[in-house]
């Protein structure tokens, strides 16, 4: 859903615009034997507008994951040299398909970006970014913080609300000297999501009555893909990992036996007895090397598929299952915890209300109160409004999990197919080496003759 389906609603009442700061203080337990705090939004029985929604319902996503891979597709790529003059940085090459843009950015300039989605959009998706190290960034952590990056941006770049915002397009095709200042203007004044949206204030009409239950299976559901995903994703980083050490092993495997077909230490007569065997047996050892080469270098290219099509696809789920989890940490720690301390600075407020009515206090105090308590409402108020629009946002943003999910096929199909290619083309790498393996098990007079294990016509004495 981009911002543009939300524009055809009416405006949010004025009420939710301005949002009253809350008192920071902490506030003492509530007595005893002191009144329930008033449930602004305690649960009421679903009537038959709430259980059908309304038509036109902004709330759905009618997206397919290829028009979501489609919005676009960003690179991020290394730049050998570093820059600085004494602290070295690593900088990095950031195309965007959708943009036709080429812009050069650093870690830093990320972390701003990241800041200001988080800022304007509370209620959303926000893949994390890699971490950053200080000293000892050696090659390895460099590669993998790139391909963070890609995961981390191309993530942004395909969510629906993301890819409207003016955030973006300056991150992905601004080309001045200080796109960090550049991405903080834009932010400035403009408030968050639910201050731009003209239905934060209806947001509760669009949820369904039972949307804590369903908010509460969906986030076990989605904690059980992550952690078989995660499971997965270290077995393939296992193949992975074994493919590279067979690419290796082969490789030192044909050395050794061009090697021992290249030694030219020279063997007394009376070893060979005037036998040529070990002469033909090292010329034939000797040119075995260059399919051992071959054969290694297949299995490092089957190594190096199966990383980009199926760690990195594995990975990119992975990061967007983690920053569904960390939504929904935000929205317990965040909204709605300061709704239900708004709820409590509220009937701490009617009971000083109350008490200072059975006192006779002076009518300027008590007015005082009233005042408070009217601005405590409207805090109230507010809350609640935010509370329900990041429930809102919520359901949208399960959604667009469930929209990935078929990415599930497309890597097992990447898998399938690594493993088909790279051992059909293994296996004709082995073919065509053996017949030359032939010459090894040439008989007395010259002849083939098959190979024997080495106790076949061995006597038992």
């Amino acid at each position: 859903m981009t911002g543009g389906a939300m524009d055809v609603l009416p405006a949010a009442p004025a009420a939710a615009a301005a949002e009253p700061e809350a008192d920071e203080e902490a506030d003492p337990p509530a007595a005893a034997d002191s009144p329930p705090a008033p449930q602004v939004s305690e649960p009421r029985a679903p009537d038959s507008s709430r259980m059908q929604m309304p038509p036109g319902n902004p709330l759905l996503l009618s997206l397919t994951l290829q028009e979501l891979l489609a919005r676009d597709a960003v690179q991020v790529e290394l730049i050998p040299e570093k820059k600085g003059l004494f602290l070295k940085h690593v900088e990095y090459e950031v195309s965007s398909q959708r943009f036709k843009s080429c812009v050069y950015r650093r870690y830093n300039d990320f972390v701003v970006f990241h800041e200001m989605l988080l800022q304007k959009f509370p209620y959303r998706m926000v893949p994390a970014l890699p971490p950053k190290r200080m000293l000892g960034a050696d090659r390895e952590f460099i590669e993998a913080r790139r391909r963070a990056l890609k995961r981390f941006i191309n993530l942004v770049a395909r969510h629906p609300p993301f890819s409207e915002d003016v955030v973006l397009k300056l991150f992905l095709s601004f080309s001045g000297p200080d796109v960090q200042n550049k991405l903080k203007e834009s932010a400035q004044c403009v408030g968050d999501e639910f201050m731009n949206c003209k239905l934060a204030a209806r947001a509760k009409d669009f949820l369904p009555a039972d949307i804590q239950t369903q908010f509460a299976i969906s986030r076990e559901l989605i904690r059980n893909i992550y952690n078989s995903f995660h499971k997965l994703r270290d077995r393939a980083e296992r193949m992975v990992s074994r493919a590279i050490d067979n690419a290796a092993d082969l490789l030192v495997f044909g050395k050794e036996l061009s090697a021992l077909g290249s030694d030219t230490t020279p063997l007394p007569s009376w070893a060979t007895l005037n036998s040529s065997t070990w002469g033909s047996l090292k010329q034939a050892l000797k040119g075995l090397s260059v399919e051992f080469a071959l054969l290694a270098d297949k299995a490092a290219q089957q190594g190096k598929q199966e990383e980009n099509d199926v760690v990195e696809k594995l990975n990119l789920f992975l990061d967007l299952l983690q920053s569904y989890k960390d939504l929904c940490e935000r929205h317990e720690k965040g909204v709605l915890h300061k709704h239900q301390r708004a709820l409590h600075k509220y009937s701490l407020m009617k009971r000083q209300m109350t008490s200072a009515a059975a006192q006779n206090r002076e009518p300027e105090c008590v007015e005082q109160l009233e005042s408070r308590i009217v601005e405590q409402e409207n805090v109230i108020q507010t809350m609640e409004l935010r509370n329900y629009f990041s429930l809102y946002c919520l359901h949208q943003e399960t959604q667009l999990v469930h929209v990935y999910l078929p990415l599930t096929s497309h890597i097992l199909r990447a898998f399938v197919s690594s493993q088909i290619q790279g051992h059909k083309e293994m296996s004709k790498v082995w073919n065509d080496l053996q017949p030359k393996l032939q010459c090894l098990f040439a008989g007395p007079h010259g002849a083939p003759s098959p190979p024997r294990s080495p106790q076949d016509g061995l006597s038992p004495h």
